[in-house]
């Protein structure tokens, strides 16, 4: 650990030195002259617009731990999907869900919910065009017609729809403008990669432009079944989005879209991490019927999956955003939003030719939501808004499980089934203000406050099946109602040192409904969990300097975050879930952006957090203390260094050069601590090049990703208790790729 942070201490000296010393200085006339020149193609930093507090600030302005990302810094990321952020932003993990093809698996500074059960809410939001994402399935969206991405780090327990604890991931696609604009891009890569991306905008007439933006991708799986030559861990999906805005008067305009992907994937594999094991009913034995050969993962595994058992989704949703200026100083805002999932999904839990546990989860959700906004400014020292938010969900799914090679009597295999049906339905409560003060030339106080309301049902029948042994049979049914609420606060302090640089200080709670048990298959598991609550304390600054091209943002926090809600497994029919305890969560971040005359820019994040449990009661073992375990999830440092540099070539094209690194400290990946679902500290280095003709009309690029083929964990599905299932799941293998693109 000494060793890594000392890598880490240099590469931040290293990088802010470079950018603080003399690659500015610039005597030579002719160097003097080609800057002058190339100053028209340099962006100053930090200028990029964000709504986190609801309104549009500039990035350095907003008292926020929030870190931005334009069309552009996508494309310079490399980031196809939204897990392509995971290492861009401090402290923050984003992944692709255990055992799924369309689910995500998000923690910022520690708090997360990698449960894709239907019965616990995210700990992280995800909004759309400001429409909140009540699911994990399907938050796993590709990048292909954005505008921007924000992540918001911390509570956001006072001006988000849905609380979120651990914080906010906001994507803004694209507003049609009225000027014809469009791209045509096609890429080529390894594992059968064949992808298309399209986007079409303009004038429809004086006052209503449009835009349609599309994207098909097929890559084959690059996890092979060794024994019949099967591709798991594929991507096969369609996704398309049109937008209509209407601005019928300087006063009001509305903007209308309607999107919609589809996902015909294979399965999900990863790899065995212990023994699976058979339970002999009669005798109590426990009788190893697959050994791990503890070989690095080489991205071969076994399934017992049939083929057309993979993982299906439909996925659309209807947004209207509309603004209208009542007057100078007051505006009204409504966002509405109506989505509907439905999914088919073969979950192959042991990863083994066995079946020591498959499951095919049909999940077929809508939701409805509304919220209105009141905008005062009063263009001198004040500013704020208040509105209401109201939501109602409904989350019907249907559940096969197969555990054949799981159970024995007297040496005697013996198959199981269990079927479950179960129901959701939730309405979601809030109203909330929030308003800035600037009480003094360079001070400025905001406080905000919201009260949330979650009213949820839930009921669940489960029967269980045996052809060998009808002692196995029988049904299950059970129904449970609750209600939860609680008021989040917030507050933050500003001072402006001058126009460049300044600092805050703030305190914010959030709130995470409690909920039912999804797995409770007997009387003993039945019962709602309790609510999760946070209250985060955070110092910042944000400074720019060198005329806007060097930018350094600094943030240290405390979290005190308690009864959070802990899936675990207890036997072979019992999976509660636990209110565990309290946890306190420290940590510090730095972004750094320095863009040099040579055209160069150079960046660094880095991300340091200390979590730890004040007290962790198991419930399971006569209240064990568990606060000494370690939390998931929590890496102590997560870093990030890259280069980027533009050459402008003789005949006026532009070649862009870009390389990073990346490194994640050890990470613990199940509440359990089991020792195999542990990840120990990796570095990724990624690279691209990026060629524009003179007239900026076409691109060629070319791209790795992984350059090293590093082999690591990115998430575990744990279930110990059921044959022992404990599987990793794996970061992609080395890809590499090549595009071009046509704008128009």
């Amino acid at each position: 650990m000494k060793y890594s942070r000392n890598i880490l201490t240099a590469c931040i000296a290293a990088a802010l030195a470079l950018g603080a010393t003399n690659v500015w200085a610039q005597d030579d006339p002719e160097e003097e002259t080609e800057a002058s020149e190339q100053e028209a193609d340099r962006a100053e930093l930090g200028t990029l617009q964000v709504t986190a507090r609801r309104v549009e600030e500039t990035i350095q302005t907003v008292p926020v731990s929030v870190s931005g990302f334009s069309a552009d810094d996508l494309r310079n990321l490399q980031a196809e999907r939204l897990d392509d952020l995971q290492n861009a932003v401090p402290n923050v993990n984003i992944v692709q869900g255990r055992a799924s093809a369309s689910s995500i698996n998000a923690f910022i500074r520690g708090i997360g919910q990698p449960d894709a059960l239907q019965t616990f809410d995210p700990g992280v939001g995800i909004y759309v065009d400001d429409v909140f994402m009540s699911r994990i399935q399907g938050a796993l969206m590709n990048l292909y017609d954005v505008e921007r991405v924000e992540v918001l780090r911390g509570p956001q327990g006072t001006l988000y729809g849905k609380n979120s604890p651990g914080g906010a991931i906001k994507v803004v696609t694209r507003t049609p403008r009225y000027g014809t604009e469009g791209i045509a891009e096609i890429t080529a890569g390894n594992y059968g990669l064949l992808s298309g991306n399209m986007y079409l905008g303009g004038a429809m007439s004086d006052n209503v432009s449009a835009s349609l933006a599309g994207r098909v991708t097929r890559r084959d799986g690059y996890v092979t079944d060794p024994v019949t030559g099967r591709d798991f861990n594929d991507d096969q999906s369609e996704a398309v989005r049109g937008k209509v805005h209407f601005e019928p008067s300087p006063e009001f305009n509305l903007t209308v879209g309607l999107d919609y992907t589809r996902e015909r994937n294979a399965a999900t594999l990863g790899q065995q991490q212990e023994p699976l094991v058979s339970v002999d009913l009669a005798t109590g034995d426990v009788v190893p019927i697959y050994i791990p050969d503890g070989e690095i993962f080489d991205f071969r595994t076994r399934t017992n999956l049939e083929p057309g058992q993979g993982q299906d989704l439909d996925h659309w949703g209807l947004t209207a955003s509309w603004d209208w200026m009542l007057n100078n100083e007051w505006t009204l805002k409504g966002i509405t939003g109506y989505r509907e999932l439905e999914t088919d999904f073969w979950i192959e839990f042991d990863n083994t030719e066995f079946s020591g546990s498959e499951a095919q989860v049909a999940l077929d959700q809508d939701q409805f939501s509304q919220e209105l906004q009141l905008h005062y400014n009063n263009h001198d020292n004040f500013r704020g808004v208040m509105g209401a938010f109201f939501m109602r969900e409904n989350v019907p799914s249907k559940q096969l499980a197969i555990a054949d090679d799981f159970l024995l009597l007297a040496g005697q295999p013996l198959d199981f089934t269990r079927t479950i049906e179960d129901d959701l339905e939730t309405n979601s409560y809030a109203f909330f203000a929030h308003g800035t003060w600037r009480f003094a030339p360079d001070w400025s106080l905001a406080l905000g406050a919201r009260y949330s309301k979650d009213e949820k049902d839930y009921s669940r029948t489960t029967s269980t099946f045996s052809d060998a042994f009808p002692g196995l049979e029988g049904t299950f049914a059970f129904e449970d109602s609750g209600s939860w609420s609680a008021f989040t606060p917030s507050a933050s302090l500003q001072y402006d040192f001058d126009d460049n640089r300044m600092a805050y200080i703030s305190a914010s709670r959030g709130y995470k409904s409690g909920g039912f048990n999804g797995r409770a298959n007997a009387p003993g598991d039945v019962g709602d969990f309790d609510p999760e609550f946070v209250w985060t304390y955070e110092a910042g600054l944000k400074a720019t300097f060198l005329d806007g091209q060097l930018l350094t943002n600094w943030a240290v926090f405390r979290s005190d975050y308690e009864d959070f809600q802990a899936r675990v497994a207890e036997d072979i029919d019992s999976f509660p879930v636990l209110n565990a305890g309290k946890l306190r969560i420290e940590g510090a971040e730095l972004e750094a952006i320095a863009q040099l005359p040579t055209d160069t820019t150079i960046s660094a994040q880095v991300g340091y957090l200390d979590a730890r449990y004040r007290e962790f009661v198991d419930v399971r073992f006569d209240d064990a203390d568990r606060s000494d375990d370690n939390v998931p999830f929590s890496p102590d440092w997560t870093f990030r260094l890259a280069a980027m540099q533009n050459i402008h070539l003789p005949n006026g094209g532009n070649l862009v050069l870009g390389a990073d690194s990346a490194y994640r400290d050890d990470t613990w990946l199940s509440v359990d601590n089991q020792p195999n679902l542990f990840q120990d500290a990796y570095w990724i280095f990624n690279a691209f090049a990026r060629y524009q003709t003179p007239s900026r009309d076409w691109e060629f690029a070319a791209g790795v990703r992984n350059l090293t083929d590093k082999v690591y964990k990115i998430d575990a599905q744990e279930f110990s208790s059921v044959a022992n299932i404990q599987g990793a799941f794996f970061g992609a293998p080395r890809t590499w790729y090549v595009s071009a693109r046509y704008n128009f």
